[in-house]
């Protein structure tokens, strides 16, 4: 049985390997395509097809080519895999799931495996073809994919060839002026309205797509807080609680806050007919009014008692689906993800200075304690645990320095690459 099992695992690896290779080539393409589509228009990425600066253009020209190596040695592995398989599963079918963004619905095609791996491989060469520049080829010297000398000498002449034409033609004028013209010329194009409209329409599907799954992250996880609480957890919860006899506090802090709050009734009550507000009473008659209290303030603690525990698990429930929505709409998460990009990007360098120093004041700043304070209080109040000083300032020693060193790690690491400009209107500002 071992030795059977040991085969079919052997089998399903061997025959799943070109696919991932292939899958893996196929991803990498599509990111660069993403590229083209999100930051250069449609159009080939270049520097005369953009408005960006050189250390922008810099940094997508590293994830190009970062991309192109990665697909060229994908495709190295699914080559000699595929060579090694005369017949690989051959008339296979597989389920497709796609998504119409006008109906705004998924929906299943059964699709030919072989009609699959056409389209893939037609995707990677288009992309090869575009981007295959002689730092890609040197990167992968010594790879298999690599091919003979003469074939990455000729690749290598036509891309110093073209690369050569480019520097002739900025040579004469500059790239401003050339984009200009390259404007007009889209301008009088009696095409461009059509794209234009095509544009602004994918965007706006975008927008959408964005904004809805920012509400579905908000009103989901609060809905299944709420009904989990009040339907499934809360008459469980107040099941168990009576049937056992549980304590009326869950902790010391809160049998404090009761008995602070009786000893204040009792003494504003003998105040109160000091002052003649109450009708003299005896102690008999004291005595019974600061019972009735006494069973009121038990029964409020009772109950805020058992709310603590259903918070706790209501709460599991919650980040349960929150963290069940990220899975299933990844989809929706990478169109969230590419317009905050694209709005946070798109802010001028005033703003997005401005935007740093805010946050980072409310989070990591002077004041911050004490907001970081009242938080963990509230949190350790509605789940129900002591609130432990020594933890609260602990944490407030750690995690805002933390914060701190992680954010301005950032902004040395990928701001200062993307907007050098944005960093310097912050250290302006900051100062």
């Amino acid at each position: 049985m071992q030795l059977r099992a040991f085969f079919r695992n052997a089998g399903q690896w061997l025959f799943k390997s070109p696919d991932q290779s292939l899958e893996q080539a196929y991803e990498a393409a599509l990111a660069i395509k993403k590229i083209e589509d999100d930051y250069f228009d449609g159009q080939p990425i270049a520097q005369d097809n953009s408005d960006y600066g050189d250390s922008a253009y810099r940094y997508i020209q590293g994830e190009v080519e970062r991309n192109i190596l990665l697909i060229k040695q994908r495709m190295a592995t699914f080559e000699a895999a595929r060579s090694d398989l005369s017949d690989l599963s051959p008339g296979r079918q597989m389920e497709v799931q796609s998504y119409d963004d006008q109906q705004d619905e998924y929906t299943l095609d059964l699709i030919d495996q072989s009609a699959i791996i056409f389209k893939k491989l037609r995707i990677i060469d288009e992309i090869l073809g575009r981007y295959d520049t002689p730092s890609t080829q040197l990167a992968t010297a010594g790879t298999p994919e690599s091919g003979s000398p003469g074939g990455s000498k000729n690749k290598s002449g036509k891309a110093d060839k073209s690369r050569a034409g480019l520097a002739d033609r900025s040579g004469v004028l500059p790239r401003s002026i050339l984009r200009t013209v390259d404007r007009v010329k889209q301008d009088l194009d009696p095409k461009a309205e059509v794209d234009v409209v095509k544009s602004f329409r994918k965007s706006q599907g975008k927008t959408k797509i964005a904004l809805r799954f920012v509400l579905l992250l908000v009103i989901v996880p609060l809905l299944t807080q709420q009904l989990t609480k009040h339907f499934f957890v809360g008459p469980m919860v107040n099941y168990v609680r009576q049937t056992t006899q549980a304590e009326v506090f869950l902790n010391d802090e809160m049998e404090e806050e009761a008995l602070h709050e009786l000893q204040r009734f009792e003494e504003r009550l003998r105040f109160e007919v000091i002052l003649g507000k109450v009708a003299a009473l005896n102690e008999t008659q004291l005595e019974e009014r600061v019972l009735e209290k006494a069973l009121e303030i038990e029964e409020d603690y009772r109950e805020r008692s058992a709310e603590s525990v259903q918070n706790v698990f209501a709460d599991i429930f919650a980040v349960f689906a929150f963290a069940l929505l990220l899975n299933v709409c990844k989809r929706q998460v990478a169109t969230l993800k590419a317009f905050i990009d694209e709005v946070v990007y798109g802010l001028s360098d005033s703003a997005k200075a401005f935007i740093i120093i805010l946050f980072t004041d409310i989070f990591v700043g002077f004041h911050s304690p004490h907001g970081w304070e009242i938080l963990l209080e509230g949190l350790s109040r509605h789940l129900g645990f002591p609130a432990n000083r020594d933890f609260i300032f602990l944490f407030i020693a750690t995690f805002p320095v933390i914060l701190d060193t992680v954010f301005k790690y950032w902004i040395f690491r990928y701001l200062n690459r993307i907007s050098p400009s944005a960093v310097a209107t912050y250290k302006n500002m900051n100062e």
